[in-house]
């Protein structure tokens, strides 16, 4: 590489940073207000909800915040005209609690940035190599026509592009107008990426919001009443097993994203029978799940491939526990196996549950996406997501059939 090409690879690279570190600070500082806000309002809450069982949440009433006795907690007071105390509450435990809740979900937050800014940085580069390519191809072409204040321009109009902006490169030089259509090109596919990833890492943090403020809570109703009683100390430990639980699960689920965005799982293939993973499967649902039947229907003739056995058989999981998930207690669920009339090896969980709309169908594999019918029901909204990235990897497509009121069937063709 010459020494031109060099300098023009290095602008490259630090184009790219910038970008990418701009869009960085820039959700940082929309989660720590946000954060603060939620604490501020949270404590407002608290003392709103205090006053108004002590029924001083009127005019007239002096408050003020100060330590008891031993210098050791925050007391909440509130003092009538006459100097009466009317309320002095503890608010140690809880502004810790809150400030603790806000504290780690921020730090959720801004690890979840980084995670996918290291997951998307892969991506983004490959996105960003045609720059490296026009790099090039700016380089020999200026041995022909071309003057460094034409390098001077296109750098300077490509520093004065926002991440976010809707704003096109445009240089009014017709020695540049390819240069020009290219880059305007890997611009509008690089803000798609960056939007996918923001709204990504949004939606994550929202996810997590939920679990946390209900751990929040339940800790809350122990400290003050879950002592001696033994009644709410039950229902507060099993609230809090059950959201640990279940952010256990989802974080589990944006890790495995995660890596697989960033390249860092890798298939292990080898020879896999479809037949007995199927029947495998089949029998792992009885134990798994005795709400529903299931049934198995013969499979004929030989499906072995070529895949990772592991996760292709995660992929099924996540279908039979979605199937399991909106089917009727009693209602039989159907697994097959084959190969369609191309040829193709393919593995099918059919339900006789809710249903899909057609609307909801091209979206099922979105991130986070749960249509307005399933937010009653438990989940993330990334299971199927897994699948898909399982699926794509093994070079495989998805099969849908689904009918509202009458059930889905998902077929895996590989």
């Amino acid at each position: 590489m010459s020494r031109n090409q060099a300098e023009n690879h290095r602008r490259v690279s630090s184009i790219t940073r910038k970008l990418h570190f701009h869009q960085i600070w820039k959700s940082t500082w929309r989660f720590f207000w946000t954060d603060l806000w939620l604490f501020l309002i949270g404590t407002g809450c608290f003392v709103a909800g205090q006053e108004f069982a002590a029924g001083t949440l009127k005019a007239g009433i002096s408050r003020e915040l100060t330590f008891d006795e031993t210098g050791q907690d925050l007391i909440y007071r509130a003092v009538d005209a006459a100097g009466k105390e009317q309320i002095a509450a503890p608010m140690g435990g809880f502004l810790r609690g809150a400030g603790a809740t806000a504290t780690g979900l921020f730090g959720v937050q801004f690890l979840g940035l980084w995670i996918f800014y290291f997951a998307e940085d892969r991506k983004i580069r490959r996105i960003l190599s045609p720059l490296d390519q026009l790099a090039l191809r700016a380089d020999e072409l200026s041995r022909i026509s071309f003057s460094e204040d034409k390098y001077q321009q296109l750098e300077e109009a490509i520093s004065k592009i926002s991440p976010e902006g809707k704003e096109t490169l445009s240089f009014g030089d017709s020695d540049l107008a390819g240069v020009e259509t290219a880059m305007n090109n890997l611009l509008i596919r690089m803000r798609d990426t960056y939007r996918q990833q923001a709204r990504f890492v949004n939606d994550a943090s929202h996810e997590l919001r939920t679990p946390i403020a209900v751990i929040q809570g339940y800790a809350n109703m122990l400290d003050r009443w879950g002592k001696e009683d033994e009644s709410i100390l039950e229902e507060g430990i099993t609230a809090i097993r059950h959201e640990s639980d279940h952010m256990n699960h989802l974080v589990e689920q944006l890790l495995f994203l995660a890596r697989g965005d960033s390249g860092r799982t890798t298939l292990n293939l080898e020879a896999v029978d479809l037949k007995a993973m199927l029947q495998e499967i089949y029998e792992e649902s009885f134990m798994i799940d005795e709400k529903h039947p299931y049934r198995l229907h013969p499979c004929e003739g030989d499906l072995t491939i070529s895949a990772d056995p592991g996760l292709l058989k995660q992929a099924v999981r996540i279908l039979i526990d979605n199937a399991a998930k909106y089917t009727n207690e009693g209602d039989e669920i159907l697994l097959s196996c084959g190969r369609t009339k191309e040829g193709q090896p393919y593995l099918q969980v059919q339900d006789s549950g809710i249903g899909m709309e057609e609307a909801d169908v091209s979206h099922m594999f979105e991130r986070f996406y749960r249509s307005d019918e399933v937010r009653s029901y438990d989940g993330t909204g990334l299971g199927l997501s897994i699948a898909k990235w399982i699926v794509d990897k093994h070079k495989g497509h998805f099969e849908i059939l689904s009918r509202t009121g009458l059930g889905t069937r998902i077929r895996i063709v590989l």
